[in-house]
């Protein structure tokens, strides 16, 4: 390569290094579980809209599509007018500027300047704005790559592309990490937030430098805005009228929508699935992300050479596979069931030398719900005498209670009451909670341990619990496999695939797409890939609302299992002999131009 053209490749790659903060840090590491820390607080587990009960996770699910959607429909007619005017590099930088002012502002949910009954619906709104950044940058970032090489080196470029990616928004994720688990403030989460929009607005800016506007042969003159909106749109309308001609690419678009609609899925729903489903802390999932971060990015350049030594599309159907088995492993994730008084969330013990009760509580135990108004609250206030908490006033000038456990651990609390049966009243309320509960007492009848109903570990009410259920009784559980590193087991295969899966999806579809028409077609690969986006998570979270999660990502897992039978017939050199033969026709090198 030339150094003007090594320095585009770079530049390129530069610009996967700086959005992939958003992907990880925010998409999948810490605004998950906020987001869900924050509906909590202001709603409880669920909420109503519309006569509708909803959980975190579908308004969750619902607000990744919304963002999503609202760029599909729009992408093939920008492309259309960015094949014919030198504008992709400007509509890179103005979506850009977008999706990073949006990350940067979501920082704003952890200020005073938003109530906490309003915060989860502030971040909601503001990831949708980024989401809306990303996916619009990404229409014109993709309709770069056929300019940046040939055939040959696409795969190459490609998949270096989405290294970079992983090691960028990896590095960064490692700082977060340090001060999630290094720094108690409240500035933590919010100054993540904050630099991860500022990383990808600073590494952007060498893209902008670095990358040319691809050139254009007959660039067409300028048109009022309507005007331009009805070529774009005929436009859209002639090509899709012809498919039949790009028989192949449509075909692959249609696999690519099925398959990629349950990769992204996954992608999007692990961040609230992990700490609302299995029970997972911010920073365990923080650390699983970070592993899968580093696990894809050298197994993107891994594929490369899979696809060197077989073919892009044998090195795409093996990523394929893997993906499809993480589906349906993801089904069998359980938290193990306590087995010692110690693992259990309240910890009430009878101590015989000084025959007093004493209260500790587990160091990762979860937050008390922050709502003054909320029924933990309640609760907490009413058996305050009984639980290891503390008061903190800091939320709207109100008097909230909240677990006593420092940076050193658990804080072991001795309490006035001399007899077991104080402790009845509250263990009817525990029952029906989140929260789990052991009492090891002096007499016999005082010994219990439970989980309360909403506790990560109590199965048995979905229609595919039996399948976690018999994991856990048969594998987890015997083998002291905990639901953090099953979870981890998930996020390495989930890893290998993430980058060869993207990287050669891209480098495949680029192959099969004439050069002169890039943008256009990209525009479709979006369209396709975003409507993808919507559908994916709107079926996860319905399916969530009217059955469970477990359900939700079984139909996850047959999407990918779809695509990836019908990548079988994907005829790829059909594909890349009529993008040559439309390339000549466009240039004037054939006689059959229209």
């Amino acid at each position: 390569m030339s150094g003007d053209k090594d320095n585009a490749v770079h530049g390129y790659c530069m610009y996967d290094w700086g959005k992939s903060a958003f992907e990880t840090s925010v998409t999948a590491a810490i605004l998950p579980p906020w987001f869900a820390y924050l509906f909590l607080e202001a709603n409880g587990l669920t909420t109503t809209v519309a006569n509708i009960e909803l959980s975190g996770s579908a308004m969750w699910s619902y607000s990744v599509a919304l963002g999503t959607l609202m760029v599909a429909f729009v992408s093939p007619s920008l492309g259309v007018i960015a094949d014919r005017r030198q504008i992709k590099m400007w509509w890179l930088r103005i979506l850009t500027y977008v999706g990073a002012g949006s990350t940067f502002l979501l920082a704003l949910a952890g200020t005073d300047m938003i109530p906490i009954s309003m915060k989860w619906a502030w971040l909601m709104v503001m990831f949708v704005f980024a989401n809306i950044g990303l996916n619009g940058a990404g229409v014109f970032y993709n309709a770069l790559l056929p300019h940046l090489g040939d055939n040959d080196e696409m795969d190459e470029i490609s998949n270096k592309a989405f290294a970079y990616g992983y090691f960028g928004g990896g590095l960064l994720l490692v700082a977060h990490l340090g001060l999630v688990m290094g720094v108690d403030a409240d500035w933590v989460i919010p100054f993540c937030m904050a630099s991860s929009g500022i990383w990808w607005f600073g590494f952007s800016l060498l893209t902008f430098k670095w990358v040319p506007e691809p050139p254009i042969e007959k660039e067409m003159e300028k048109m009022s805005f309507k005007a331009t909106t009805i070529f774009a749109f005929k436009e859209v309308k002639s090509t899709l009228s012809k498919r039949k001609d790009f028989r192949t690419l449509f075909f692959f678009m249609l696999a690519y929508f099925l398959y990629i609609d349950g990769i992204n899925t996954i992608t999007a729903i692990a961040g609230i699935f992990g700490p609302g489903v299995l029970g997972l802390t911010t920073t365990e999932l923080i650390m699983t992300i970070l592993v899968i971060q580093f696990v894809a990015a050298p197994c993107a350049i891994g594929f490369t050479k899979i696809a060197e030594k077989y073919s892009t599309k044998k090195a795409l159907h093996l990523s394929l596979i893997i993906a499809t088995t993480v589906g349906v492993l993801a089904l069998t994730f359980a938290p193990l069931m306590p087995e010692n008084h110690e693992d259990y969330d309240l910890q009430y013990t009878w101590d015989d030398d000084d025959e007093v009760w004493t209260v500790t509580t587990r160091a990762d135990l979860g937050d008390l719900a922050q709502d003054p108004d909320h029924e933990e609250q309640e609760w907490a206030h009413e058996f305050r005498d009984l639980l290891p908490v503390t008061q903190n006033e800091k939320i709207d000038e109100a008097v909230v209670l909240e677990w006593d456990v420092t940076d050193d651990g658990p804080t072991t609390v001795t309490l006035s009451m001399q007899n077991g049966s104080d402790l009845l009243s509250l263990i009817a309320v525990i029952e029906d909670s989140r929260f789990s509960m052991s009492v090891d007492g002096k007499d016999e009848w005082r010994t219990l341990a439970f989980s309360g109903i909403d506790h990560p570990t109590n199965l048995g009410d979905g229609p595919l619990d039996f399948i976690a259920e018999g994991a856990r009784d048969l594998v987890w559980q015997p083998l002291g496999i905990s639901v953090t590193i099953q979870f981890l087991i998930l996020g390495v295969l989930f890893g290998s695939i993430m980058g060869g899966s993207q990287g050669l999806s891209r480098s495949l579809f680029g192959q099969m797409v004439p050069e002169t028409r890039s943008a256009e077609f990209f525009g479709f690969f979006g369209f396709f890939g975003k409507v993808a986006a919507f559908i994916g998570p709107f079926l996860y979270g319905t399916l969530a609302i009217l059955f469970d999660d477990r359900v939700a990502i079984l139909s996850i897992g047959l999407l990918i299992l779809s695509g990836t039978v019908m990548m079988h017939w994907v005829d790829v050199e059909d594909g890349i002999a009529v993008a040559n033969a439309e390339d000549a026709r466009n240039r004037g090198l054939t006689d059959d131009a229209e």
